[in-house]
């Protein structure tokens, strides 16, 4: 069972401008000219609604299907649309994980960030039986990932920093193996004021370790790699 509160979802668009600013253009990119007019756009793990906006600009006539499990997340990502009033237009944001949530007939493309990994084989073929049969010929699935493609052990990272006012908000990473298809990610968030540290919050989940050319073959759709951690499934 995965523990969906998050209380790093404070940390989450702080600590990823950098990440953030260089897969936006990536996801609008491939998201470009998609044709929605066949259902919404669903964007599987919403976070605090990054690439919920990214999709909203770049397909600006698009309803949206936000799925957000994690109650931190969700508050950030409703407060974002609530905020915008061209997504208060579109936009539903649903309080479900992918085993739980209840899609419509018909959908024109997805989002998927930050989930696949929380998924076991069957969990995952279940979520394609789901979705693929309601994408159109042509539709884009885009998909988040880990760069680790097996279990390895991967040494403490800096991974992103940012400051804000007189406070510095840092996330560093590590991993180890927990099985054959299977690693234990432990991420540490951290607060600092010059060089004091005045708040800590550790996270530890475990991730199954894939790459888009594995999802291609438990799909059976074509396959584009845009980054160690980004690639498009084509319907």
């Amino acid at each position: 069972m995965i523990d969906y509160y998050s209380p790093t979802a404070e940390f989450y668009d702080l600590v990823g401008v950098q990440h953030w600013t260089q897969s936006d253009p990536l996801l609008a990119a491939a998201l470009a000219g998609t044709d929605t007019g066949f259902g919404p756009v669903l964007d599987l793990g919403a976070g605090t609604g990054r690439a919920t906006a990214v999709i909203g600009r770049v397909l600006p006539e698009a309803r949206i299907l936000a799925v957000e499990p994690s109650p931190g997340m969700r508050a950030a990502l409703t407060s974002r649309v609530v905020r915008d009033e061209d997504l208060r237009r579109r936009v539903t944001v649903l309080a479900a994980t992918a085993q739980e949530m209840e899609l419509p007939d018909r959908l024109s493309a997805a989002v998927i960030c930050g989930v696949l990994g929380y998924l076991d084989r069957a969990e995952r073929a279940e979520l394609w039986s789901q979705l693929l049969d309601r994408l159109p010929a042509g539709a884009p699935v885009l998909v988040e990932l880990m760069a680790v493609r097996a279990p390895q052990s991967v040494a403490p990272m800096r991974i992103a920093r940012q400051t804000l006012g007189e406070q510095d908000y840092e996330a560093w990473l590590s991993g180890e193996p927990c099985g054959p298809d299977r690693m234990r990610w432990a991420a540490t968030w951290r607060v600092l004021r010059g060089s004091r540290v005045v708040r800590e919050v550790d996270v530890t989940h475990e991730w199954y370790t894939f790459g888009i050319e594995d999802l291609a073959a438990e799909t059976g759709l074509t396959a584009k790699q845009i980054t160690p951690e980004l690639g498009v499934l084509v319907r």
